[in-house]
């Protein structure tokens, strides 16, 4: 049993679970016949790859191909660019590299993360591995997502604003609300380094399909990029406060409203603990505070998304995680919040839990969304009224 217990304690466990995790997940997907009108199984995938394809053609990547994949490409032409090394394998090859690149570089994000101890650390690993295999299974980009923005923390935190900077543009051109791991960024010293860095950084993955494409048509294809984003604007309200609010109260709230409240608050919290560095040029805000901060930025950019979907929440997850890690000693009332949050977010959409109570109460309640939003107004209060003795989690490293 002592034995059991260490090889659960190593970081080494984590690397070979979260490789096999991605392995059989990959095997699963592509051992699923296709469906009745030809469709497989990991058909985000096909979508992806297929953007390439259409973009090197002169296509619009973001119009139907109904004889090729079954949704529209709904990412920016760098992200297309991006999948040019998938463009050229097979499936059965692809598919799992794919996986791998969102499993791999989140679990090496998250054994990185800054001021807290290694046990914490793990504890994360632990806690969003089960929500990663929802991404995983969906073969979507959203681990590669969180690990972008957590990249962004590590980095910022080592002191490498520029490298910070490059993960926070990275991130939002794989989905645009990558971008604002710019603004917990900001209450760092190196902050005037890392203003120009992110626009620098913009510049250059805007210019990067210039490889592949003429500069009349990746004009012409941006144009046609933002007008599928303002037609999609419309469509849902997703697992969101948006989508709590219709479902729950039944009031439609206009989207913009909800989403630019959403951010004063979150702006709001970024002032307040920059407000708390330390005296003297190089000060830093309390090692509780950034936490918190970067928490909050991970839940908020899931439940004020509009179209946020069961696989995002791998985002929202990590920020659940580092929520509860903040506390030296996390209260009963903490401890029941994180539970709920895991059962409703990472449990619900599997087998293990009752279909009926999924079917008439999880989904049209969009209560996988619910325990996130909780959280995180309780977060953007712990950071605009802290405690007046705040506890110390760790030393900073």
């Amino acid at each position: 049993m002592m034995w059991a217990q260490r090889f659960l304690k190593q970081d080494r466990t984590l690397w070979i679970v979260y490789l096999l995790v991605a392995e059989v997940v990959s095997l699963q997907s592509l051992l699923q016949r296709v469906n009745a009108q030809g469709y497989t199984a990991y058909e985000n995938y096909v979508i992806f790859k297929n953007s390439f394809a259409h973009l090197v053609q002169g296509l619009n990547p973001y119009t139907s191909f109904p004889a090729e994949q079954w949704d529209l490409f709904k990412y920016s032409p760098v992200f297309s660019v991006a999948m040019a090394p998938f463009s050229v394998l097979p499936d059965w090859a692809g598919l799992q590299f794919w996986n791998l690149a969102n499993a791999l570089p989140l679990l090496w994000a998250i054994l990185r993360l800054p001021i807290l101890e290694p046990r914490q650390r793990r504890f994360v690993a632990w806690f969003v591995l089960p929500e990663l295999i929802i991404s995983l299974q969906n073969s979507q980009s959203n681990g590669l997502t969180a690990a972008f923005i957590l990249w962004a923390w590590v980095a910022i935190e080592a002191g490498k604003p520029v490298w910070s900077a490059g993960w926070a543009a990275a991130g939002g051109f794989l989905k645009i609300f990558g971008i604002f791991a710019a603004v917990p960024a900001l209450i760092y010293p190196q902050w005037r380094v890392y203003v120009p860095a992110v626009a620098l950084w913009s510049v250059l993955l805007v210019s990067a399909p210039l490889v592949v494409v003429s500069p009349e048509q990746l004009w012409q294809v941006y144009q046609w990029w933002l007008e599928l984003l303002r037609s999609d604007h419309s469509a849902s309200v997703g697992l969101s406060v948006m989508g709590w609010l219709q479902t729950w109260f039944g009031w439609e709230a206009p989207k913009v409203g909800v989403t630019a409240a959403g951010m004063v608050l979150f702006v709001a919290g970024t002032w307040a603990v920059y407000s708390r560095r330390a005296p003297g040029p190089d000060g830093l805000p309390p090692a509780t505070d950034r936490i918190l901060l970067w928490a909050s930025l991970l839940l908020w950019v899931v439940i004020f998304n509009h179209k946020a979907e069961s696989p995002t929440f791998i985002i929202a997850l990590c920020g659940v995680a580092l929520w509860y890690q903040s506390a030296a000693k996390p209260a009963l009332w903490m401890k029941i919040l994180l539970w709920t949050a895991f059962l409703l977010a990472s449990v619900s959409p599997s087998d293990i839990f009752p279909r009926m109570v999924r079917t008439a109460l999880v989904q049209p309640y969009v209560l996988k969304a619910v325990p996130c939003i909780a959280i995180w107004i309780i977060l953007t209060v712990q950071l605009l009224r802290p405690p007046a003795k705040k506890q110390s989690l760790a030393s900073d490293e």
